[in-house]
């Protein structure tokens, strides 16, 4: 069963306006296209029952506004957790759950400052959005999220060893203050 998600627009004094309801990611991201032809103000799509926001356009990340970042789970309550902890944090921040779900809100391509791959899927499945992500998005960093005991993710900018929130912000902040340099961390 297909989830409902409410489309909103979003205007600079930060007052959202209502623009419809949807059932499924495929049709909010295809509503919140058709809405960026007609504004260019931020547009979202939010499942209001979880006040989750899967998918966003016409962010103006470039304007000095909260860093975005596209957190790509692979276990609901760590990303719900992390989502939260990194909005208290100040930044903007989209999670997803699967390669799949990513790879559907993804298009058509927004401006994200940084990508966060979850640990909890086998290395092959979090390589391949890595690639993805590489193919897709050239410019933007991303950070591998690594459990204890399993070697760096191949190809992800920086990896951090999972164990709590001091160690993974610190490496966030420098990631998005590498802008395009390449670089690794490691926890």
């Amino acid at each position: 069963m297909e989830r409902d998600y409410d489309l909103f627009e979003e205007f600079p004094d930060g007052l959202p306006l209502w623009r419809g309801r949807v059932s499924g990611l495929r049709e909010a991201r295809l509503g919140l296209f058709e809405l960026s032809k007609i504004t260019k103000n931020e547009c979202f799509a939010i499942h209001l029952a979880t006040e989750e926001i899967v998918a966003r356009v016409n962010v103006g990340a470039a304007t000095g506004e909260k860093p975005l970042v596209f957190q790509i789970s692979y276990a609901s309550q760590l990303g719900e957790a992390r989502s939260e902890f990194l909005k208290r944090q100040g930044f903007n921040v989209l999670t997803v759950y699967g390669n799949d779900a990513a790879k559907l809100v993804l298009r058509p391509p927004e401006k994200y400052d940084l990508f966060i791959v979850g640990h909890a899927a086998p290395e092959p499945t979090r390589r391949e959005m890595v690639e993805w992500l590489k193919e897709k998005y050239p410019g933007v960093r991303i950070l591998a999220l690594n459990a204890p005991g399993i070697p760096n993710l191949v190809g992800a900018d920086y990896n951090v060893k999972l164990n709590g929130p001091e160690t993974l912000l610190p490496v966030i902040c420098s990631a998005l203050a590498d802008g395009h340099s390449a670089g690794s961390a490691a926890g």
